[in-house]
């Protein structure tokens, strides 16, 4: 491989690792700021509030409009679950370099 081969090879992958950091910072500081909402809907699911509200809407006691996917047993266990998997797949990512 000659210097310009690989200069140009670690320019790519420069511009690779630049891109997807940039993304991540994003996305990192997003997460972030909404921590408050993902601790918020961790109580709301395990707590009796959501317990009444699912039985409500099992009664039709709901307006039939009204946007309910926080009621899905499996949307919001999923949800707080991928919040989990992302805060593990990202610690063992730190953990990899220490």
């Amino acid at each position: 491989m000659t210097n310009i081969e690989r200069i140009t090879e670690m320019e790519q992958r420069f511009d690779r690792v630049d891109e997807a950091l940039r993304a991540l910072e994003i996305a990192v500081d997003t997460i972030t700021k909404l921590e408050d909402d993902i601790l918020e809907l961790d109580a709301y699911y395990s707590g009796d509030e959501w317990k009444a509200d699912f039985r409500s809407d099992e009664l039709g006691l709901l307006p039939q409009d009204l946007k309910r996917g926080v009621l899905s047993e499996d949307a919001i266990w999923n949800l707080l679950g991928r919040v989990d998997a992302v805060k593990h797949r990202m610690l063992d990512f730190v953990m990899t370099d220490i």
